[in-house]
Parts: structure tokens; C-alpha cells; sequence
């Protein structure tokens, strides 16, 4: 079982015995690639943890952007968590129907939007069923909150600055796809994308941090997978994926073993990965 920490990661135990607390915001943020056959909200509908609400990672982005899902507006995170009822001196948990699959990225997002008693839930959904534990069907009571929001711009990278990076060497640069989409020997899901990875980034999979009952590792046990893939834990971190998602799962774990010099690159490989003046390495790592 993990250990509890309010600011990152709580056990199914943690949240059952919480759940009731009226200062509680537990949020289903599902997400799945395009073609995969799961839908979230169907999911949320159907079975959820009692009070959840659904956070739509695509809906609440930016809308203005041609990539997936990046990063919404203040105005626009403020308005949409005021709707759903979160706001300032609420402990928020997000949970996912996967395990510990996209509910990393709500956790870093509300991280970027200056909220800091936010975590995970370890094993998510499936954990949370395997114990046999309730679920319902109803929409939550909703009921407005303000929320304060202060950007900390330093926990997202953009294009450029992850270019500079790549050159300079003055960050390391981890990647959270699979190995063979690393090295460019498995397709991209996404059309229209190169194979490969960012030159001089190292490949640790999302999938290496995660353990059978899809609960995270113990801090030890991710300090050796980061370790055993050449990452460097003494330089600062920008963690990139398929698109954005995935890279907070590094990001959590990299909290998880005390590291906090860590950024996300938000276009993460599907914008790297779409322009041909951008350089690309394969092979493994």
C-alpha cells in the first residue's frame, strides 16, 4: 500500500475513510485514445465513486490550440472547476477507470493552476471495485466554489524550450510511450507522425512505474526504474509522451521519490513528432 500524501498519491483505504468529508472533491478524469473501446463518460455514468464528478480532459483545454488537450486558459480552468463545484480549501482525489493512467495529468494540472492538496488515487477504479466498495450512479450535488487559481509557469514546457534542452543537455528529457514507439519500431497511433524520440531523451515507459494490481511502485522501486534507464535524478526534468498525458505519470512518480525540478512538455509527441524541421533519433535508448 502506498503511503498517503494528500499532495500526491492516496490509497483506496484513505479515500473510503474520507469520503464523507464535506471539504472532499473526488473527480473521474477517464480519458482514452481516440478508437479505444472504453467511454468515459458512459463509464462515469454507469458506476462512479459516490460524489465524483467527471473532468473531461478534452473539454477543459484549450480549444484555441490544434493539438489535443493542452492546457486551457485560467479563465477557463476558474470557470469550469467553479461549475463543477471545486474550489479553494477542498481536498481534491482523481481517480480513473484505468488505474493510474490519465487521472496524473489532472493531478499536474491543477499543480500548474497553483492548487496543491490535490492527489491520486493508487489503483483507481479497478482497485476501488476490487474491494468491493460503493459506487452509484447519481449525479453529485453540486454546489459553487471560488477557486484562486496562481499559474506556476515553470511545471510546463513548450516546443522551444524542450529544443533548447534537447541541445544543451541542461535537463533530462523522459519519455513515457512504450520502447518500441521510443525507437520507432511500433506506429504511432496518432496519423501523420514520425517515429523516434526526442535526441538525447531517455525511454522510461509509463507502463515500468506501474505494478500488477495498478498501483504505483514504492518510491524505492521507482527511484531504480528511472535510475536503470540512465536518467540523471541530479538535473531537472521535462517529461513528454503521446500527448501530454501519460508524461504526469512520470511527473507523479518523480514527485513520489521527492523529486520537484520536474516540468511536463505539453505537445509532448504529437507536435514534436509532426513537423519535419524538428530533429528525431531512433533506435532504442
Amino acid at each position: 500500500m502506498a503511503q498517503d500524501d494528500p499532495k500526491t498519491l492516496v490509497s483506496t483505504e484513505w479515500l473510503a475513510t474520507h469520503l464523507k468529508n464535506p471539504d472532499l472533491r473526488v473527480l473521474d478524469a477517464t480519458w482514452v485514445m481516440p478508437g479505444v473501446e472504453l467511454d468515459p463518460i458512459a463509464g462515469y455514468n454507469d458506476a462512479h465513486i459516490p460524489g465524483a464528478r467527471f473532468f473531461d480532459i478534452d473539454g477543459i483545454s484549450d480549444h484555441r490550440s490544434e493539438l489535443p488537450h493542452m492546457v486551457p486558459p485560467v479563465e477557463k480552468f476558474m470557470s469550469r472547476m467553479r461549475a463543477m463545484g471545486v474550489g479553494d480549501g477542498h481536498q481534491v482525489v482523481v481517480y480513473d477507470q484505468q488505474g493510474v493512467r490519465s487521472a496524473p495529468r489532472v493531478w499536474w494540472l491543477f499543480k500548474l493552476m497553483g492548487q496543491s492538496n490535490v492527489a491520486v488515487l493508487d489503483g483507481g477504479l479497478p482497485k476501488w471495485l476490487a474491494e468491493g466498495r460503493e459506487v452509484e450512479d447519481l449525479p453529485p450535488m453540486i454546489r459553487d466554489r471560488h477557486m484562486t487559481v496562481r499559474r506556476q509557469n515553470h511545471l510546463v514546457k513548450d516546443v522551444t524550450q524542450v529544443s533548447a534542452a534537447s541541445k544543451l543537455g541542461d535537463y533530462e528529457i523522459i519519455d513515457a510511450r512504450s520502447a518500441g514507439r521510443f525507437s520507432g519500431t511500433e506506429d504511432e497511433p496518432r496519423e501523420g507522425l514520425r517515429g523516434g524520440h526526442i535526441p538525447n531523451s531517455k525511454s522510461v515507459p509509463f507502463t515500468d512505474l506501474i505494478g500488477k494490481d495498478e498501483t504505483l511502485k514504492s518510491p524505492d522501486a521507482l527511484r531504480a526504474v528511472f535510475e536503470a534507464a540512465g536518467v540523471d535524478l541530479s538535473k531537472p526534468a521535462i517529461t513528454t509522451c503521446g500527448s501530454g498525458i501519460t508524461a504526469a505519470v512520470l511527473s507523479l512518480a518523480l514527485e513520489r521519490i521527492g523529486k520537484t525540478d520536474h516540468a511536463v512538455y505539453d505537445g509532448s509527441w504529437t507536435e514534436w513528432g509532426a513537423f519535419a524541421t524538428l530533429p528525431v533519433e531512433t533506435g532504442e535508448a
